[in-house]
């Protein structure tokens, strides 16, 4: 008996979806057999933290860390429930970032034409964060010197608040012709402030959120890598102990 194809179907067909099916097989087993072992895995493989060596600024000179020390302190005041934004090592972890890849924007698409954009389509800005720290300080520093006769980091507590309210909403411009280094002056601040939130709140690993100083504030437990033991556990405190990305005693083997 002669075999029949499906209608519409040629043998040319049949032959190709038999070979792809035995391709799909044999991927199949050969993913089974290497699940077998010890998938070969280490944590940050695409995405590592930064590997910093020094303890000392690694992207800022001193006068550009003294001024982010003093802004982020103003951002991120201390209360009776935190440390500042200095003592968290908000700056540390915004200095640490802009030595990375973050800096100079290298995984984003950063080709022209740039031209204001909608709120919609976001930051349209040609300068990588880089550019944006290295020119804000220096005009900020211009602006705090022409008004105040001061250094920002010099300024009273009160003055800096009226500084970086001026430049939030528009009233101090960074970009006038009387300064040297120019950048928009709501630009500048709304990537330091998206950096110091990031410092204050981030893992530790990046050199921010010293002693998970906000973690225990809010309450978070951290990088845990199994809730199970929780999920019905709704409206209780569990007070855990917060845990960094880079692990902790919870995580070591005991050793028989």
């Amino acid at each position: 008996m002669s075999k029949k194809t499906l209608p519409g179907v040629t043998r040319r067909q049949i032959l190709s979806f038999s070979a792809a099916s035995a391709v799909l097989g044999a991927a199949k087993a050969a993913n089974a057999v290497s699940l077998k072992g010890t998938p070969v895995w280490s944590p940050f493989d695409n995405s590592p933290p930064p590997q910093i060596d020094s303890d000392g600024w690694v992207f800022f000179n001193d006068a550009e860390a003294a001024t982010v020390e003093a802004i982020v302190d103003r951002l991120v005041p201390a209360d009776n429930l935190s440390i500042g934004g200095k003592e968290a090592g908000c700056a540390v972890f915004i200095d640490r970032q802009l030595a990375g890849f973050y800096g100079t924007f290298e995984r984003l698409y950063m080709q022209g034409p740039f031209q204001p954009g909608t709120p919609e389509q976001g930051d349209q800005s040609p300068l990588v964060p880089q550019q944006r720290y290295r020119l804000g300080l220096a005009a900020l520093e211009e602006y705090s010197q022409s008004t105040y006769k001061k250094s920002f980091k010099d300024l009273a507590g009160e003055q800096q608040d009226e500084v970086l309210s001026g430049l939030e909403n528009g009233k101090i411009a960074l970009d006038q012709p009387r300064f040297k280094h120019q950048i928009d002056g709501k630009l500048f601040f709304a990537i330091v402030l998206k950096n110091t939130m990031e410092g204050f709140f981030a893992d530790p690993i990046y050199g921010g959120n010293r002693n998970m100083v906000s973690w225990k504030m809010l309450g978070f437990p951290g990088a845990r890598y199994d809730y199970r033991e929780y999920i019905g556990k709704h409206n209780q405190k569990l007070d855990l102990e917060p845990l960094s990305i880079s692990g902790g005693d919870a995580w070591k083997i005991a050793k028989s």
